[in-house]
């Protein structure tokens, strides 16, 4: 049986060059997790409707595909309900601790540094104005995830110019 798997964006949703929504239009079996609200979220709501998506699929079925906040946002997750997913590919997860971390955001620090319950892999940069690659490891470490520094590549998205970041697809294959 193929896992199904839930695109979900970061801060802002995924932009029309976002490589995760490129994804979703290559790949229509992706579904994609629509947040109320994408510009001043609160963790609780990003957790439930997360969770909401990951409820309508069989358990251990599902592979996540998070992208900076999302990939906070699923930790959140993980820590509070203990529903058994595939894997998770965890790409450039933002610091909401950190002091450059935007404002308008609620609930989504201090970051959980529990091991995570699933398969995982960090998808980092060694140039991403929202994390250090230091505390991206330290995150992997924490979280029991696989770890890969992709260079200097940002934010790892649309601004780094990656279309559809056939990279990311190979990573994803790698733990599906």
């Amino acid at each position: 049986m193929e896992p199904t798997i839930l695109i979900i964006p970061g801060l802002g949703s995924s932009g029309p060059q976002h490589w995760q929504t490129l994804w979703g239009q290559q790949h229509p079996e992706f579904v994609r997790v629509e947040q109320l609200d994408w510009e001043t979220p609160a963790c609780n709501d990003w957790v439930a409707t997360l969770d909401e998506a990951v409820r309508q699929h069989p358990p251990g079925q599902v592979v996540l595909v998070a992208h900076s906040l999302a990939c906070i946002a699923g930790a959140f997750w993980a820590r509070q309900h203990k529903r058994p997913i595939r894997a998770a590919l965890l790409v450039a997860p933002a610091d909401t601790e950190a002091a450059g971390f935007p404002g308008g955001t609620s609930g989504f620090a201090p970051i959980p540094m529990e091991k995570l319950p699933f398969k995982s892999l960090v998808v980092a940069s060694t140039n991403d104005p929202y994390i250090t690659d230091t505390r991206a490891r330290a995150l992997a470490a924490a979280w029991g995830s696989d770890f890969v520094s992709v260079g200097e590549a940002g934010h790892i998205n649309s601004d780094a110019g990656l279309g559809g970041w056939a990279q990311g697809l190979s990573f994803l294959e790698r733990i599906r």
